[in-house]
């Protein structure tokens, strides 16, 4: 039985989580990235190989959550003088909260995609994916507006499949036999088997119906502040891809954690007081090792509730004021002192990542908070 590769310093039930979960099915390997903390079933920031299953719990609620960044060829100078009047405008364009729908109708070629019909799960689910397309969710789920080391502004967004991905990954986690909880074996299926199929149908649906909300959002707020977007970085870190490791193909499942093979490149946030990274991968022994794998962000040493309990709005907002960053909505268990630097992260994967760029945010935009989380993940 192969043991995880583990970047960083973990609690001992995360690290027995992990193990746990290399007991089950076709394991060939496992990585705990160094942002990885207790999740349900699997870490979040743990990355499990398997030869012929993949892992509906592993994968997680929020299917294809992730991270997309854009550069405008905007200085932020440039927009000094109008900063307000643009800040506003983000606000009262782009939906967040639990269960909204977006107040346009967003029209998009996955709608005619074939694959609501192979998975008979996400068929029933159209309409309402209709509706929300374009909205960002809570809990962690962001827009932020960044000025890179030479002054251009970047747009980032973190957020995933919205009610598709969480009643997608519901359904199946029942049908399957799976448990809900964090002390539970994972939830396997066998690629071969209907119900595997199906599965990896409705995960393929709700990847590129991330992409599109993602895409969606960034060139709304493109519009707002104005310019052409320069480059773009985007990636899932919620999924299951077939991938080439060694002379074996493999379903690499990773929850929280951002692919990073040679050469690719991507967005990794810090908190709502900290700066952001974009990263590109790095061909290495360890960057084998790590199933080229990184982490998704800084990391939760808080959970909602206990950051709640020993944090106070008045610390959270003294930081992000210090920080010259304006925050729109955002709550106490989102707060900066939650999470781990992410600086330290990063370092503990050194040898498999580089630093391409560093984003210092100036807005952050989340659901407000009476908004609870939508997802499990």
């Amino acid at each position: 039985m192969p043991e995880a590769t583990i970047f960083g310093e973990h609690d001992e039930r995360t690290k027995e989580q992990m193990a746990r979960c290399m007991q089950y099915g076709s394991v060939r390997g496992g990585v705990l990235c160094a942002d990885g903390h207790l999740g349900y079933a699997q870490p979040v920031g743990g990355v499990i190989a398997y030869h012929q299953h993949v892992s509906v719990s592993g994968v997680g609620f929020d299917i294809a959550c992730g991270n997309m960044a854009v550069k405008l060829d905007v200085p932020k100078q440039a927009i000094e003088d109008r900063i307000e009047p643009i800040l506003e405008k983000i606000t009262s364009n782009v939906s967040f909260g639990l269960g909204r729908a977006n107040k346009e109708r967003v029209e998009h070629e996955l709608f005619d995609s074939p694959l609501w019909h192979e998975c008979e799960v996400v068929g029933r689910l159209k309409t309402m994916s209709r509706e929300q397309l374009g909205t960002v969710g809570s809990g962690n789920h962001y827009v932020d507006l960044f000025e890179d080391e030479e002054g251009f502004v970047w747009i980032g967004v973190h957020f995933g499949s919205r009610g598709l991905g969480h009643k997608t990954a519901t359904a199946f986690l029942k049908l399957a036999g799976g448990k809900e909880g964090i002390d539970v074996a994972p939830t396997l299926l066998h690629q071969d088997s209907d119900l595997g199929q199906q599965y990896l149908a409705g995960m393929t649906l709700a990847g590129q119906y991330a992409y599109a909300g993602r895409e969606w959002v960034v060139e709304r707020v493109r519009t707002i502040i104005g310019g052409e977007a320069l480059d773009s970085v985007h990636n899932h870190h919620n999924y299951a891809w077939r991938e080439r490791h060694g002379e074996r193909d493999l379903w690499v499942v990773r929850k929280g954690a951002t692919p990073a093979f040679p050469g690719q490149r991507g967005f990794v946030g810090g908190s709502m007081g900290d700066d952001a990274v974009i990263v590109r991968g790095t061909e290495s022994e360890e960057a084998a090792k790590s199933l080229y794998s990184t982490v998704h962000g800084a990391g939760r040493l808080f959970g909602r509730r206990a950051a709640k309990a020993a944090f106070t709005r008045a610390q959270m907002d003294a930081w992000v004021n210090d920080k010259g960053i304006r925050l729109y909505g955002g709550d106490v268990d989102e707060s900066p002192m939650a999470y781990r630097r992410l600086d330290e992260v990063l370092a503990c994967h050194a040898g498999t990542i580089e630093i391409e760029r560093r984003l210092r945010p100036f807005a952050v935009f989340m659901a407000g908070r009476s908004e609870r989380d939508p997802y499990k993940d």
